[in-house]
């Protein structure tokens, strides 16, 4: 415990000034950017769905590009590419109209947790860990925690769950982000300032 509120210490600054950065551009285009790469997230590098989405916003494939393209352009950057193509696809379905981007239109920003289960039930792909992504990456993830297996690894090794799920539904999801809520409060780091301090230990630096 003593190690981590150190290490809370130390990179406190730059977690902060990360996640003001989360707060960025808010045009519907960057945003349907941001939902791509969370959708290309899962068991994929973080760094490689990132240069993956910039190709495909270079080329304006996001916008226009056929799943066929777009798997071609995802191939060695993402796992499941193809799959993942056809996900942003429909994705891009409900997110725009008269060749326009609408995600504001589409988030309750009042209510984050209502837009996160709006975002798992209707977006294919988004699961609670992956919409949460998405949430954070576009400053609304105070009070929201994205378990993914670094997270939880952290949660176990401090004793906040007893093992790491083999499996997150929604109940098992919920829970152990109301514990790690918990957690957060009794040592007095933000839960989104937290869930960066467990990344950036794991993995060395602060992404996204």
């Amino acid at each position: 415990m003593k190690s981590l509120i150190s290490a809370y210490r130390k990179k406190k600054s730059h977690i902060k000034k990360r996640l003001k950065e989360f707060k960025g551009s808010q045009k519907d285009e960057d945003l349907f950017a941001e939902l791509a790469f969370c959708l290309l997230t899962p068991q994929s590098k973080a760094v490689s769905c990132d240069r993956a989405v910039k190709e495909l916003k270079k080329e304006d494939l996001l916008s226009v590009g056929t799943a066929r393209r777009i798997g071609c352009k995802l191939k060695g950057l993402a796992r499941f590419h193809n799959k993942k193509a056809d996900y942003l696809v429909a994705a891009r379905r409900i997110f725009k109209n008269n060749k326009k981007f609408e995600v504001n239109k589409k988030l309750d920003r009042s209510d984050v947790l209502k837009t996160r289960e709006w975002l798992v039930k209707n977006i294919k792909g988004l699961g609670y860990k992956e919409s949460s992504h998405f949430l954070r990456n576009i400053g609304l993830g105070r009070d929201i925690a994205i378990l993914d297996v670094h997270i939880l690894r952290n949660l176990k090794r401090l004793g906040v769950i007893e093992k790491i799920p083999a499996s997150l539904n929604k109940k098992t999801y919920i829970e152990t982000e109301n514990r790690m809520r918990e957690f957060a409060k009794k040592i007095k780091i933000p839960l989104g300032e937290l869930d960066l301090l467990f990344w950036s230990g794991e993995t060395g630096f602060i992404f996204k």
